[in-house]
């Protein structure tokens, strides 16, 4: 099995010999100063970034120049963020502001056809892996809306690809669930509001999660399931490989879980990342031309 790590070009170099400073602070909510754990800070226009811990703290070693850019700050249930990294280094907290959401009224009557599987996975027709290095990722599957008949989430399930290199018991990541925007057809909003952080197993293929209660109407545009990675010392390794061209030996930070992947011929099926404040398109293509490489996630549906 092969592995694939998700990046993007890096839009300038930076000097090998450049001075070094330690980014560090807490995010905390703007109102209660409470901290807010698993908060994902990017350096825009670069491949830098971490997350806060259980109690709210980043820390990050980066070149004295990455001072000069602008951080986008996330999290479920809070408004996204983009501020001036030298304020954040100065003032070592920065608080984030509550999201307010209009909620509608959804009843749920229970009075349910067939439960319905979308992208149906066993473990072995896992063909690679998904894992985030250098600045966290949010990694999201579409399923379309497809009948006229009422759909609500039932249960979510996400693959692992098994990975020797890290050695934890366990790895921690955030689910996420966005309804479609109608022009673009990509992530629009959450539509699952609660901050669900699931753990993947070592020796466990796959995790999944009843969500009946949260009452998730599936849009008529459909929806985006997504994992988000969480770059905090629990999820961190160390990736060695060799060079491809010198064949020397490199060293990688890396962050767990490693999810899975397979090819899949419904082109309704479409992957996509979010980083650094925006989404954009992930394909790759079997080589026959005929699949899209996907992230393993199946979606149980609840039909009325």
């Amino acid at each position: 099995m092969r592995c694939i790590t998700i990046f993007f070009v890096f839009l300038f170099a930076v000097g090998a010999s450049a001075q070094e400073v330690l980014f560090e602070g807490y995010v905390l909510d703007y109102k209660t100063k409470e901290p807010i754990p698993y908060v994902n800070l990017s350096f825009l226009n670069t491949l830098k970034g971490t997350s806060t811990d259980e109690k709210g703290h980043f820390f990050l070693d980066l070149p004295t120049l990455f001072l000069e850019k602008q951080v986008h700050i996330s999290s479920l249930g809070y408004k996204d963020t983009i501020v001036e990294a030298n304020a954040i280094f100065k003032e070592k907290r920065f608080g984030m502001v509550e999201e307010s959401y209009e909620l509608d009224e959804v009843i749920v009557s229970g009075s349910f056809g067939n439960s319905d599987v979308l992208n149906p996975i066993s473990s072995h027709s896992l063909t690679s892996g998904f894992s985030s290095s250098s600045t966290p990722w949010v990694l999201a599957l579409y399923f379309p809306n497809i009948g006229s008949q009422k759909k609500y989430v039932e249960k979510v399930t996400v693959f692992f690809q098994q990975n020797s290199m890290f050695k934890r018991n366990s790895a921690k990541f955030r689910l996420r669930i966005f309804d479609v925007h109608p022009k673009t057809k990509m992530p629009k909003s959450d539509i699952l509001h609660k901050s669900i952080v699931l753990e993947s197993k070592v020796g466990d293929d796959f995790v999944s999660i009843e969500l009946t209660a949260f009452n998730l109407k599936i849009p008529d545009t459909g929806i985006y399931v997504g994992v988000e990675w969480l770059f905090v010392p629990f999820n961190w390794y160390h990736y060695t490989f060799e060079h491809p061209i010198t064949k020397k030996k490199m060293v990688e930070d890396r962050f767990a879980p490693t999810f899975g992947a397979i090819y899949n011929k419904n082109q309704n099926y479409k992957a996509m990342v979010y980083g650094m404040g925006e989404w954009t398109d992930f394909k790759v293509r079997s080589k026959d031309n005929t699949q899209n490489l996907v992230p393993a996630i199946s979606l149980k549906l609840l039909k009325e």
